[in-house]
């Protein structure tokens, strides 16, 4: 029955692709399975990542590693499940035993680079850059390049720009977007692939979002509003993404992975989950489903699937595509390639 599952998931997959694609993995901060107008949001429009569904494999049945953030994200890294990587929730450091897709990666000749909200270091307070002298880094893990913070990344950010502390100026998913293509762009031009990881702060509170994108919500509660400016931005952001690299004629070989770090939130309006039980927090489907996105044109024909699939399979799916051994994961290993 796996073997059939996988070869039904397979079917819109062509066998021509570069040996080494450039690798991006994008996620959203709290946002829920709902809060797509592919998903028939009601006042909501994410025409980006509308276009991005469209062009690739729409995971409907997509699911978090856990319904709060930085479990989810010790998953996506190691491929395993946050308790095997002692991620317990958030405020827990990832395990130094692990070995994540960024040290794999680099093995295989990759250059690696973490941009945006870390929240693996052990730190529960309010967000700060990332330091040098933090044992727990993305450099620790694998990445040769970073420019992030712990937690809550917003308007004009502060982030650690491998372990030095700067001010950028801007919204902070466009920021956070305009760094990670400065280290694409250097590194294609040397003849390096590029694994990228995008992990916005955007739409989890503090809510702060510019007066233009929060103009459409202006009939909605404050918090709501900016809550919903925020994820207009993030959208736009990841328009800035594709564009880009459609001009710099990279984009049919760089797979682009998007989804959420768990459930929508249970305090904004109009409602996050598209209508599932629960929210963050919870482990009913509101929780733990979330938009997941695979777009990669040369490889992947346009197509939407309810195949389940979680963000411990990415790390999986990407060894197989690359041709990683078997010795690049920690065992036992949660995932299954997709």
């Amino acid at each position: 029955m796996k073997s059939l599952l996988l070869f039904y998931l397979l079917a819109g997959v062509s066998l021509v692709a570069a040996e080494k694609p450039h690798i991006i993995f994008i996620m959203a901060d709290d946002m829920g399975w709902g809060q797509t107008s592919y998903r028939g949001h009601p006042i909501l429009k994410t025409p980006n990542l509308d276009a991005m569904a469209a062009n690739g494999l729409r995971l409907d049945r997509f699911y978090a590693g856990n319904p709060v953030c930085s479990p989810t994200r010790a998953a996506v890294l190691t491929g395993r499940t946050n308790e095997r990587a002692g991620v317990l929730s958030h405020g827990y450091a990832l395990r130094q035993q692990e070995k994540t897709i960024a040290h794999a990666l680099k093995k295989a000749g990759y250059a690696t680079g973490h941009f945006g909200k870390w929240h693996l270091n052990g730190l529960k307070g309010p967000g700060a850059p990332i330091l040098k002298e933090d044992p727990y880094s993305p450099a620790a893990f694998g990445f040769d390049e970073y420019v992030s913070a712990t937690n809550f990344i917003d308007m004009d950010p502060w982030l650690g720009r491998n372990g030095v502390p700067e001010k950028l100026t801007g919204e902070s998913s466009e920021v956070i977007i305009a760094e990670a293509l400065r280290f694409i762009k250097s590194q294609h031009e040397a003849g390096k692939p590029t694994f990228s990881i995008i992990w916005f702060g955007s739409p989890h509170g503090p809510f702060s979002a510019s007066e233009a994108d929060k103009a459409p919500f202006a009939a909605l509660a404050e918090k709501s509003a900016n809550h919903h400016g925020e994820l207009v931005a993030m959208d736009r952001g990841i328009g800035h993404l594709r564009s880009t690299l459609k001009e710099w004629g990279i984009s049919q070989d760089t797979m682009v992975v998007f989804n959420s770090d768990n459930g929508g939130l249970p305090e904004i309006t109009p409602d996050t989950t598209g209508g599932l039980r629960g929210n963050k927090g919870s482990v009913y489907e509101g929780g733990l489903r979330v938009p997941g996105i695979i777009e990669w044109p040369a490889v992947i024909k346009p197509r939407v699937t309810e195949f389940r699939a979680c963000v411990v399979d990415l790390f999986p799916t990407v060894a197989e595509i690359v041709g990683l051994p078997e010795d690049s994961f920690v065992k036992p290993l949660d995932g299954i390639s997709l």
